[in-house]
């Protein structure tokens, strides 16, 4: 399960980067301004949390303005220009009526102003820690002035905010994250941009639940905030930080009970295992510039028939192609031995080489969990990343595939060193497979 990028233009011309995951009813997650999907997307706690969202839903979620991959530096930061963003990415995406969640003050605001402009889309609304960005949604200079002259402390103390007990590493990587995805200036217009929440939300018709876990003064202005709506209800959840993650199990919960969204029952004769398996991931390596040298046509004809022929292979050496597509033009399978799955990548590299579709691929081994036809957790994460390593038509794989292979497997591996991997904690050697 990887969430598919793509770009959409708003009405003013400013350029948004949106992806689209996950299996079920929609739901669009309106991100908050300080963290890009990026940055989500790699952040093991964060995306434990959006994985969640996207076992039960189509989940669309994008960079706001001024943020992550969508347009950096942009002029409006107004809520009339948020509102056609939001609506932008909702057409791009194909979505006519949805459920909305917003995230924290900034997209509890842009949601209740889409809802009040947009009644006949917005169907029912999420908001989540609405006080968590700013004081009561209110303009703070003071704060946004500590941005300009010092970006590195105040993402620190930023950082300490959403994750007040910690641990350490949780707020390392929070700093670093906002520090990836917005720029000072950016952050520092933001707080003196933002506006008044409970001026907004009062237009708010849909039906509204109001999630909060925080301190005190949280807890009071997200009442305040449900008090202001006819047809709002007001959830305190469990867990730690003001932030979704790493405790997110009861949001996620309350967000499917209120949507009214059930878990899909398991399918008969699905072949996905649960627990320890060995991840295959492969990747059309520069499928851009092969794009522009074949044309459009051409090549999407070709890669659909690679793509037969490779899920074919993976089925044949004993595993299970995960339904529909990866990130780019990539395939993640499963299997239960990691002589299999370097049998898969041998057969595939050959037919993406006689395909004139050179592919990069990675394996890696590790605990996963199956949620319906899809599987997640940390170690398709590294898979993942193993496979962005390899070079075209190079197989890599993880020190664990390397250790449980040597004896099985009618290959050599050649070592290629210790490799930092985004996103991931530690470095991670890999090997090369030679045939032998």
């Amino acid at each position: 399960m990887e969430p598919q990028y793509s770009f959409c233009t708003s009405a003013d011309g400013t350029r948004l980067a949106y992806a689209v995951y996950g299996s079920g009813p929609p739901l669009v997650f309106v991100n908050t301004w300080v963290i890009s999907m990026d940055a989500q997307f790699t952040w093991p706690e964060a995306r434990a949390f959006f994985d969640a969202l996207a076992a039960r839903t189509t989940l669309v979620i994008y960079d706001r303005r001024g943020c992550g991959a969508s347009t950096r530096e942009v002029d409006d930061l107004s809520i009339d220009a948020e509102v056609q963003d939001l609506a932008a990415v909702a057409d791009a995406a194909g979505l006519d009526s949805f459920p909305i969640f917003g995230d924290a003050a900034g997209g509890s605001a842009v949601s209740a102003s889409f809802a009040a402009a947009h009644p006949e889309r917005a169907q029912r609304m999420v908001f989540w820690a609405p006080g968590t960005s700013t004081s009561q949604g209110q303009a703070d200079s003071e704060r946004a002035s500590s941005f300009r002259e010092n970006w590195s402390y105040a993402r620190r103390l930023w950082a300490g905010f959403l994750f007040p007990d910690g641990p350490v590493p949780l707020q390392r990587a929070a700093s670093a994250a906002f520090k990836a995805s917005v720029s000072a200036e950016m952050a520092a217009r933001r707080f003196e941009s933002q506006v008044d929440l409970t001026m907004l939300v009062p237009a708010v018709r849909q039906p509204v639940l109001v999630l909060e876990r925080g301190a005190w003064r949280a807890r009071q202005f997200a009442t305040q905030v449900a008090g202001l709506m006819p047809d709002a209800r007001l959830q305190f959840v469990s867990g730690r930080g003001a932030t979704e993650y790493p405790d997110y199990e009861p949001i996620v919960e309350a967000v499917f009970e209120f949507l009214e969204v059930r878990a899909a029952p398991p399918e008969a004769g699905s072949s996905l295992p649960s627990g320890t398996a060995v991840i295959l991931f492969l990747d059309i390596a520069d499928s851009t510039a092969l794009t522009t040298k074949l044309g459009d046509d051409a090549y999407r004809e070709r890669e659909r028939e690679l793509d037969s022929d490779l899920r074919k292979a993976i089925s044949d050496a004993g595993g299970a192609p995960v339904e529909g597509k990866v990130l780019g033009d990539g395939i993640m399978a499963v299997f239960t031995a990691a002589r299999q799955a370097i049998d898969a990548a041998l057969a595939c590299r050959e037919l993406g080489d006689a395909a004139g579709l050179p592919l990069h691929l990675g394996i890696h081994a590790g605990d996963v969990v199956r949620e319906g036809n899809n599987v997640h957790g940390g170690a398709v994460q590294v898979a993942s990343r193993v496979q962005s390593a390899a070079a075209p038509g190079e197989i890599l794989v993880s020190q664990t595939v390397r250790d449980l292979a040597r004896t099985s497997a009618a290959v050599a591996f050649d070592d290629r060193g210790e490799h930092d991997l985004k996103g991931i904690d530690e470095p991670q050697r890999l090997y090369a497979v030679r045939g032998v």
